[in-house]
């Protein structure tokens, strides 16, 4: 996007924050083909990037009196919002399966009652102990512990240096086992 370009998407957001909603209006015009390309690359699923698509806007929205102009591109404002969306969604989504997931990778085949109480009781906590990362590095330990990631894939997915990345990881895993011996 060109800086002319970007100078209106970012005087429409700072109208948007005063309820305009003609801005409103012309900020999803040029904006929601990179949002949803966004939200459909987390997601995979047409249906559910255009739903994600549309919450992302009403955050906008909802949070458009909060931005603040910093010299930065205003649509990696928009595209954190509409990704950090996609990824909740998709936490949201996998999140009963993730359990029933982790209980069928963990329970071994013929498991007793009891020792499947004890595997979903488990998984139950590894989920909630994932929830408690920031969304950002939730979704890095996902993608290289359930999705076979590489660091560097990673690190290029969030823009992130590959030692950066490494720390992300290394860091959550030990927040992660602290969460876990509690």
């Amino acid at each position: 996007m060109s800086s002319e370009g970007q100078t209106e998407v970012e005087g429409l957001i700072l109208r948007v924050g005063m309820g305009d909603q003609a801005a409103f209006s012309r900020l999803y015009d040029l904006t929601s083909g990179k949002l949803f390309a966004v939200c459909l690359r987390v997601l995979q699923e047409r249906s559910a990037a255009e739903d994600t698509m549309q919450e992302a806007f009403v955050k906008v929205w909802n949070s458009a009196s909060r931005y603040q102009v910093t010299g930065h591109s205003p649509m990696t404002w928009l595209i954190t919002i509409a990704r950090n969306t996609a990824i909740d969604r998709r936490r949201k989504q996998r999140n009963e399966s993730d359990i029933a997931d982790y209980a069928d990778r963990i329970a071994a085949p013929g498991a007793s009652p009891e020792q499947s109480a004890i595997v979903a009781s488990e998984s139950r906590r590894i989920v909630a102990c994932l929830d408690q990362l920031e969304a950002d590095r939730r979704a890095a330990v996902a993608g290289a512990y359930l999705d076979g990631k590489s660091y560097q894939e990673l690190a290029d997915q969030f823009a992130v240096p590959l030692n950066t990345m490494r720390t992300w990881l290394r860091r959550s895993l030990a927040a992660l086992r602290e969460c876990m011996t509690r």
